[in-house]
């Protein structure tokens, strides 16, 4: 297991994947993860995922977004509407599960993409369809995290971004 800090300095999106599975208990450990992120209310977070291996359904949902076509796993972020607590703010929840994720895949080896699909609704349809959601007025497609083994070159590994000039004190 990678000290927290690596974990923070070394994530990085990983768009590549070397031919090797992921397995079932990563996935469960990485939905885990997921779960345990802050919501807007404690009992009302809006998650839900849909975990997808079948190459073709892969290659149906890389029509839209390319990066999952070749992706050993892909889970679609839900948003269930129904049960979110501030319904205009159910974006933030899920992002706060999307990145707790993709920490979590580092933390176990591999990497993650986060393919971004809200807010645009003819996307978040499309998506919905191939997973099986004919109307996403309750059920949001939010995004599709990727995981897998990096492919050689697309390691996770620290790159700088700290930049001192974008932090201001008090007032921008």
């Amino acid at each position: 297991m990678a000290e927290f800090e690596e974990i923070i300095n070394t994530r990085r999106s990983i768009r590549e994947y070397a031919d090797r599975d992921v397995s079932d208990d990563d996935i469960l450990k990485i939905l885990k993860a997921g779960m345990q992120a802050p919501g807007s209310r404690l009992g009302a977070e809006p998650w839900e995922f849909v975990v997808v291996k079948d190459k073709e359904t892969l290659a149906k949902l890389g029509e839209i977004k390319p990066r999952v076509t070749n992706a050993p796993v892909a889970i679609v972020l839900v948003a269930n509407i129904e049960r979110s607590f501030y319904k205009a703010v159910w974006q933030q929840d899920m992002g706060a599960a999307c990145e707790n994720m993709l920490l979590e895949a580092v933390n176990l080896g591999l990497g993650g993409l986060w393919n971004g699909v809200a807010p645009e609704e003819e996307r978040m349809e499309a998506i919905g369809k191939i997973i099986g959601i004919d109307d996403i007025a309750d059920l949001k497609p939010f995004s599709i995290v990727t995981i897998g083994y990096p492919a050689d070159g697309w390691e996770n590994k620290f790159m700088d971004k700290f930049d001192e000039e974008r932090i201001h004190y008090e007032k921008y």
